[in-house]
């Protein structure tokens, strides 16, 4: 199939998916057909077929490349000494990847249920690759004897929640600097997972 006059991959290609992620964060995949995110991105509803083979393909991708976005970026940073330094960079980190990326982050978890049990599979498997990250800080933790978790696993899926909450109602020029605000879940998490001194 020919390529619209006008357009080029490079350029076309990243317009379709911001328009995807757009609409879909708006509206949710199911109310969004394709004939929108072309009229979105102002090309012919047979042009998207030559960078997405269905819309399916393309929440895939919004979500897939999302995650391979936050693993790589969590992968190039130095790994702290100690489990505490590393609990307090990832908290940091992830409270200003995901708010830098409040559409991506919705879909990411919102969307799940309309991926094919393939796509959701590939998807689950990178989510656990990042949240890996954080249970080896926290059964490090435990081993170093500064945390004090059951269970790892759980106290993992605990404190992304925590973090993930910042996205719904943080905004830059509120009451609280990001400073300020990450400050605040740090303090949250070390609580909810530092030993206690026995009384």
């Amino acid at each position: 199939m020919a390529r619209t006059q006008g357009s080029s991959s490079d350029v076309t290609g990243p317009r379709i998916r911001d328009a995807a992620l757009q609409l879909f964060a708006r509206h949710g995949y199911a109310a969004v057909s394709m004939r929108q995110i072309a009229a979105e991105v102002g090309v012919q509803v047979g042009a998207l077929y030559n960078y997405t083979s269905d819309k399916q393909s393309l929440l895939f991708n919004l979500m897939e490349t999302h995650l391979a976005e936050l693993i790589d970026a969590r992968g190039e940073r130095p790994w702290p000494e100690g489990a505490l330094a590393r609990l307090e960079d990832f908290v940091r980190f992830h409270i200003r990847f995901h708010l830098e990326r409040l559409d991506a982050v919705f879909i990411a978890y919102m969307e799940l249920r309309n991926l094919t049990p393939e796509n959701f599979a590939a998807v689950e498997a990178l989510r656990r690759r990042y949240e890996d990250v954080l249970e080896t800080i926290l059964r490090d933790g435990v081993a170093e004897g500064v945390f004090d978790v059951p269970d790892p696993k759980i106290a993992t899926l605990a404190v992304i929640a925590m973090l993930n909450g910042v996205n719904t109602w943080y905004r830059s020029g509120g009451r609280l600097s990001l400073d300020e605000v990450e400050t605040i879940y740090l303090d949250m998490a070390r609580r909810a997972v530092l030993a206690r001194a026995p009384v």
